[in-house]
């Protein structure tokens, strides 16, 4: 039987096909590239760390608990990263969504226990704390540097592979993306660097080896659109968690939904845009209650803003805003009426309390 031959001999194969040689300045440009992302990952590298998580919630840790072959298997993974020498660690919110057990092991073996010490699902941000290790903690960069095109490096523990590292650029900035509360996320970074279940709460990182971003979700069935926190997001989170365990912001007990006005409507009114607020649901007892809102009011202003769609509400009713009066303005039955509301604390209100 005879064989098809691809390849000569040797000999002949030496003959005919010269050497490679890379050309001029082609090695340099790699050797730099390369450099880049090697520094980068040596800084920050260290202190990254595979997260496993328990939660009662999952049907396995129960029955891990009850069974006498030791300690089921996580419910989850994730990732994280120190950002101080004292232990704090970052990582996603939900990441550790009804964790009652936290363990993170960091790439030269050490493995403890982290203790969640708050968490804001809004930003999809968690603040952890492990036995101080002795790695320098990871540098919060500046996200407001950065430019689309730029080098960026994604480190993490995708899929059960620690300690994995990819590369790529910023592919655009200022997304936006909801939370899984619904709530916008601003300011989102967009990045080709690869991600999988796994790279969540990991730092995306720039060629200076700091951190510009939190890695925390992937488009399911697209490839090479993932997304990222901004570090300034981060900071201004992380001192509340800290502090509170907890983000405050304000709530005045409205539900509504997002409509578009007519153009007779935005002449007659005067308003900036078309858009408004239509509020579907008011709370008893809240403080759209006690200011007189009701169902189908439309709301078009808030603290002297205008409101075009329900994310300008969410974004005026920050911390400042709580126990403070406010005028809010609201077209009823086609008149435009001005009342004043004081918005208290969101999670005091799912309490109950006044």
């Amino acid at each position: 039987m005879s064989t098809l031959r691809l390849l000569g001999d040797a000999a002949s194969a030496a003959q005919a096909i010269p050497p490679y040689s890379e050309p001029d300045g082609d090695a340099e440009l790699l050797d730099a590239y390369s450099r880049a992302v090697i520094a980068a990952v040596e800084r920050v590298g260290p202190t990254v760390a595979h997260l496993e998580v328990w939660s009662d919630a999952d049907p396995r840790a129960r029955r891990g608990r009850r069974g006498s072959n030791g300690p089921s298997e996580p419910s989850g993974t994730g990732s994280g990263f120190l950002f101080t020498p004292d232990g704090f660690l970052l990582t996603n919110s939900h990441v550790v969504e009804r964790a009652t057990r936290v363990r993170a092991t960091f790439p030269d073996g050490a493995s403890c226990g982290a203790e969640l010490v708050g968490r804001d699902p809004h930003t999809d941000l968690a603040v952890l704390r492990v036995d101080a290790p002795a790695v320098a903690p990871a540098t919060l960069g500046d996200a407001s540097r950065l430019r689309p095109g730029q080098l960026v490096v994604a480190i993490g523990n995708p899929l059960g592979f620690s300690s994995t590292v990819t590369s790529g650029i910023v592919s655009a900035l200022g997304r936006t993306m909801r939370a899984q509360t619904g709530r916008v996320i601003d300011a989102v970074i967009q990045t080709d660097a690869a991600l999988n279940p796994g790279n969540s709460g990991g730092p995306l990182v720039d060629s200076r080896g700091e951190v510009v971003g939190i890695n925390t979700a992937i488009i399911s069935g697209a490839q090479g659109i993932c997304f990222a926190v901004p570090v300034s997001t981060a900071q201004l989170v992380i001192p509340q968690l800290i502090a509170e365990g907890r983000v405050r912001r304000g709530w005045i007990g409205v539900s509504g939904q997002t409509i578009q006005l007519s153009r007779r409507r935005v002449q007659i009114n005067h308003l900036s845009a078309p858009g408004a607020v239509l509020i579907t649901e008011v709370a008893p007892n809240s403080p759209a209650d006690v200011a007189g809102l009701k169902a189908r009011d439309i709301i078009v202003g808030f603290a002297d803003s205008p409101i075009t769609r329900i994310d300008d509400l969410q974004r005026l009713l920050t911390r400042e805003r709580i126990d403070k009066a406010t005028t809010v303005t609201v077209i009823r039955d086609g008149a435009q009426l001005t009342r004043w509301i004081m918005p208290t604390d969101d999670d005091r209100a799912r309490r109950g309390e006044p």
